[in-house]
């Protein structure tokens, strides 16, 4: 058995949408504030205390939505409630590639084991800080983000190149034939 996230058996059923609750679609009465936080590194949080049971934590993340306003809502079809999240609701902790150069797959776990393909649906992009301190994030699913871990931001641009525009020169990394920036380069 293997951890890999490119095993083909063990992606399928992964990266699957298959069992996932439609809560994009859901229009339930907003019911309030519920004081759950996810903190920037992760971590759910209830009533200040961290949630430790792991199946608890994903339960909640699949019915976890962003609506218009910017907020995140924990819904069901008949309830919706708000709770804080610091930066981003996923933390992403493993990539995966499958191939190189333009043909490259690369495939991202989050904490809560929502598996993605980087593409067009999924892109990947960098927010820098006032300081100059990079922030890379992939689209989750339905407007939610992961914030990529330092650990795998490394591994990306291990896996990074260069690109060549009219205008400047770009690093970055091909997932799916896209091509997603890093940074730019001197």
């Amino acid at each position: 058995m293997t951890d890999s996230l490119t095993d083909p058996m063990s992606l399928a059923a992964r990266i699957s949408k298959k069992g996932l609750p439609p809560v994009h679609k859901w229009n339930p009465e907003f019911c309030g504030d519920i004081d759950i936080r996810i903190a920037r590194d992760g971590t759910w949080f209830y009533m200040g205390s961290p949630i430790g049971r792991q199946r608890l934590v994903r339960l909640f993340s699949t019915v976890l939505r962003k609506d218009d306003d910017g907020e995140h809502y924990l819904v069901t079809p008949v309830e919706k409630l708000r709770i804080e999240v610091e930066d981003a609701p996923f933390l992403v902790v493993q990539v995966d590639e499958q191939n190189a150069g333009e043909h490259q797959r690369l495939y991202f776990r989050t904490r809560t084991d929502d598996v993605v393909l980087a593409d067009s649906e999924h892109p990947i992009w960098v927010e820098f800080s006032d300081q100059g301190e990079p922030s890379p994030y992939i689209e989750i699913r339905n407007g939610l983000r992961g914030l990529i871990a330092r650990n795998v931001y490394y591994q990306l641009v291990e896996l990074g190149t260069e690109l060549e525009t009219a205008d400047a020169r770009q690093f970055g990394v091909w997932s799916s034939g896209e091509f997603f920036v890093l940074g730019e380069t001197q």
